[in-house]
């Protein structure tokens, strides 16, 4: 989805999506900075002991009755065990009455710790930036969170972007796929709406000099670190029933097991009902399991979602999905693979298949983007050609893509090959006289109406300048799309696409991937 914003909304929703800027590695993965996801991981129980230690803590077990009262009876067996030392079952007891408490609480520290380490991750991703901050005309390299408001810093291509900020001078080809999913790299440079940058995003092309124009704290990946920590476990209607329903049996079963004691007394048997025997039965008696696990099966389905990149904010909103009627599914990387490739290439009159192909790869060589690569790799595996490098033409003069001309290229053995958007490319042939064949524009305007997006490719030789074709980049629908469309109407679920392309472009792959109906033109906010 190709979008425009200049702002980031304080507007947090329930349910938000969210990554880790620049990881490749999908979250829940013990790769990407997180403790490992596995409940029963060594380190993540190591780590989360502490914590479960800390919630033996009267004030905090009392919230879960049930809980409550095997905690006093862990208290009550272990007094009664240290007055009658050499007694092994009273040991037995309160180590297996203590277990069951801390199990209970290891649980839900280590759903709460799994949260913690996807903030840590984020926090290390602002930390650890560097920024190569203007000092007169010398640049000094400072961390990114000394950067200030209105200090003036660099970027250049693979430079990770430090802070939130307004493009000053220059203009540069920026993926800001770490913060809005849009794998499609967007130009940002001076002046105008286009001048906004975020934190976090990576330079691909050029040389841009940033004005920081927020304060430490208050940035972009800042918010989504307050967001991910500010995620709270508020209990669910059906949570705060069943705990009622629990509270109520375990003071049935509590007034059961008191009046054990005065019939034991009457019949003569109060050495086989000892407190510790009472105790024991009591919490075999009450629902010690759901009561230990109920507070860590909400934490953990919130746990699960975070592993997909999706905030929940609350278990009230893990419930609510359960009653969802309509599914609202972004675009790129969600229903596409994300990534334009390149489909085909499309000759005009007078020029062939081959000619278009070859042009294409050699003039893609000096194109690093996903789509210069996958031009390379099409004219590979469909037409057959070599698989060529930069290296093996010595004598050739390449021209990178950036961000101004819009273009790559190639000027190798008495010819010059260009390859790169319409307007750009048109340009380059008219300004050395050349022609442009006249269904060259009806051939991208076909490939515009179908969704995709056309590219040119121009040639300049003994012939003189002129264009060879047109290379249709498609935004490739993800296998077996249509099929989880269908199971989802089949479950009474309308999906709705949101993109920010154009309308035409929307419809065709809103009829492609099979959802029930698009909205096209959106932006991020």
């Amino acid at each position: 989805m190709t979008t425009e914003t200049t702002k980031h909304e304080d507007d947090m929703s329930t349910v938000t999506p969210t990554r880790a800027p620049h990881s490749d590695v999908p979250s829940g993965h013990k790769d990407d900075g997180r403790v490992g996801a596995g409940l029963f991981d060594p380190k993540q129980l190591v780590k989360s002991l502490p914590d479960a230690i800390r919630k033996l803590d009267p004030r905090v077990m009392v919230k879960s009755p049930v809980m409550f009262v095997v905690l006093i009876g862990s208290v009550v067996t272990t007094v009664l065990a240290l007055k009658d030392p050499g007694s092994w079952f009273g040991w037995v007891i309160a180590a297996w009455l203590w277990l069951t408490v801390v199990f209970a609480n290891l649980a839900e520290a280590v759903a709460e710790g799994r949260g913690k380490a996807q903030a840590d991750t984020l926090r290390k991703a602002k930390t650890d930036t560097v920024a190569r901050r203007l000092n007169g005309d010398a640049e000094e390299q400072v961390p990114g969170t000394e950067l200030r408001i209105g200090d003036l810093v660099v970027c250049e291509a693979g430079d990770i972007i430090p802070g939130d900020g307004d493009v000053v001078e220059g203009v540069a080809s920026v993926d800001e796929s770490a913060i809005t999913g849009e794998s499609a790299p967007v130009i940002r440079e001076s002046g105008g709406d286009r001048s906004a940058v975020t934190g976090g995003t990576k330079v691909l092309s050029d040389r841009i000099v940033i004005k920081i124009t927020t304060k430490p704290g208050e940035t972009f990946i800042d918010r989504m670190i307050n967001l991910v920590e500010g995620a709270a476990r508020q209990k669910t209607p059906n949570e705060i029933a069943l705990n009622i329903l629990l509270a109520s049996l375990t003071i049935v079963f509590l007034l059961a097991v008191v009046t054990l004691k005065p019939f034991a007394l009457y019949s003569g048997a109060d050495k086989q009902t000892s407190l510790i025997v009472l105790t024991a039965l009591l919490v075999c008696l009450i629902p010690t399991t759901i009561g230990a696990l109920l507070s860590a099966i909400g934490i953990a389905g919130m746990d699960r979602l975070v592993q997909r990149n999706v905030l929940a904010m609350s278990g009230r909103a893990v419930e609510a999905a359960g009653d969802v009627s309509t599914l609202l599914l972004d675009k790129t990387g969600t229903i596409t693979l994300g990534n334009r490739q390149a489909a085909e290439f499309v000759p005009v009159r007078g020029t062939t298949e081959a000619e278009v192909a070859d042009a294409a790869q050699l003039s893609s060589l000096a194109d690093e983007t996903p789509e210069g690569r996958s031009i390379v790799v099409l004219a590979k595996e469909k037409y057959g050609l070599r698989e060529r490098h930069q290296g093996e033409l010595v004598d050739a003069e390449w021209v990178p893509f950036t961000a101004q001309t819009r273009m790559s290229g190639v000027d190798v053995d008495g010819r010059k090959v260009r390859k790169g958007a319409s307007g750009s490319v048109i340009a380059w042939v008219q300004e050395r006289g050349g022609t442009v064949a006249d269904d060259a524009d009806t051939l991208s305007n076909a490939i515009s109406q179908a969704g995709g997006t056309p590219l040119l490719v121009a040639v300049e030789d003994e012939r003189g300048p002129r264009v060879l074709g047109v290379i249709h980049l498609k935004d490739v629908v993800k296998e077996g799309m249509r099929e989880r469309f269908d199971e989802l109407r089949r479950m009474g679920i309308k999906t709705v696409m949101i993109t920010g392309d154009n309308p035409l472009t929307a419809k065709a792959i809103a009829d492609e991937a099979g959802v029930d109906d698009f909205l096209a033109e959106a932006t991020p906010e």
